[in-house]
């Protein structure tokens, strides 16, 4: 059963024009062509990657925050409460008026006081601010790179310059090893943050994220076997081109470089709006439609890479639409944050004036000047 499902999966009429079988993409001649079984050597490259990260992170992330004096906001900590933690932990950390009530009868605290703790609860489980900082620094990191490696593999070819070259002679086109690292590198990287992305910094677009680390990595794939080298390649130094800019925003806003950051976020905003919602679906997107059918009927691998492109535009219609509300508060004076980001929640009015009345915060608790804790 396995042996006919393979059979059927790697079928030629599904991945390649009519009249041309896999045996036409075997070396020959010095000429050597993508092949499936290499993308194998992807999977132990993210763990790989993984672990460089770990090492990033720790030796040269972690530092270079102290330098840039990133610093952790004071949280107040809720106070140890059994009743409440079970509920937070096995039911909701948002809970309802109804279910406020009933906590405050069964924990003997009042409505209030049972709102402020699911608010503290809430904030200590929000990632810190140098997790944040971290992780944007190794982003920057490998999205920089990427680019750079990106642009030096794609530049000096003729079809960055023409892309009717993209499908001269497809599929009957050789591989280059700058193009098999490239590919190898760009698929182990977005496989890593596969694996990690239930440990990383969670966000309101999460489920977006996860669609397009995965339609990222079916496109890739796609690509490499079915020989769209060229497009794919194109297609990646693309996205890497705004990526390393709005990571780069990300470090200086955490460090309180507004100013620095700002100016970034715009560069970012225009190239990202440049890339994605122009080169991509007018030029890109074109080639990949239009002319592949210049050569050859539509086949099944055709429509599925280009439904997969589709997927992937419409993550960049919902992003360009969270940067436009950035945008829109950078012009207004507001200061510019990442609209994905789950934002740290405060406690009600009267609370903060305690605090400002009373002095500075020690363990969460309000100091008062008699040098007495205010218990809630």
């Amino acid at each position: 059963m396995f042996q006919t499902l393979y059979s059927y999966f790697w079928w030629e009429r599904l991945w390649l024009p009519a009249n041309l079988t896999w045996a036409d993409l075997e070396d020959r001649d010095g000429r050597v062509y993508a092949k499936a079984s290499d993308l194998y050597i992807t999977l132990p490259l993210a763990f790989l990657f993984l672990i460089v990260r770990h090492l990033f992170e720790t030796y040269v992330a972690t530092p270079l925050a102290g330098l840039l004096n990133v610093k952790e906001k004071i949280r107040l900590k809720a106070t140890p409460n059994a009743v409440l933690e079970r509920f937070y932990a096995a039911t909701t950390k948002h809970p309802k008026q109804a279910d406020v009530e009933m906590l405050s009868k069964k924990s003997g605290c009042t409505v209030r006081q049972v709102e402020r703790w699911f608010r503290r609860r809430r904030n200590q489980d929000r990632p810190s601010l140098l997790k944040k900082f971290r992780e944007a620094s190794w982003r920057f990191t490998f999205y920089l790179i990427a680019f750079i490696a990106g642009m030096a593999v794609i530049v000096d070819k003729p079809w960055f310059y023409d892309l009717r070259e993209v499908w001269k002679g497809y599929p009957i086109q050789s591989m280059l090893p700058s193009q098999y690292w490239y590919y190898m590198i760009e698929l182990s990287f977005y496989w890593s943050l596969l694996f990690s992305i239930a440990s990383d910094v969670k966000r309101k677009d999460f489920k977006e994220q996860i669609i397009h680390h995965v339609a990222t990595i079916i496109l890739i794939s796609f690509s490499w076997f079915a020989n769209y080298i060229r497009a794919g390649t194109l297609i990646m130094a693309l996205h890497d081109s705004s990526d390393y800019l709005l990571e780069s925003a990300k470090m200086f806003n955490y460090a309180g470089w507004r100013n620095t950051c700002n100016n970034i976020f715009i560069v970012f905003a225009a190239v990202f709006i440049i890339t994605r919602l122009v080169i991509l679906p007018f030029w890109i997107m074109h080639c990949t439609v239009v002319y592949p059918l210049d050569l050859y009927p539509a086949f099944f691998g055709y429509y599925f890479f280009n439904f997969m492109m589709v997927v992937l535009q419409s993550l960049h219609i919902f992003w360009a639409y969270l940067i436009i509300r950035m945008a829109q508060k950078f012009i207004t004076g507001k200061v510019v944050e990442d609209e994905r980001s789950d934002r740290e929640e405060t406690d009600n009015s009267e609370e903060e004036e305690e605090v400002v009345k009373n002095g500075p915060l020690s363990n969460g608790h309000p100091v008062l000047n008699n040098n007495h804790r205010k218990t809630d």
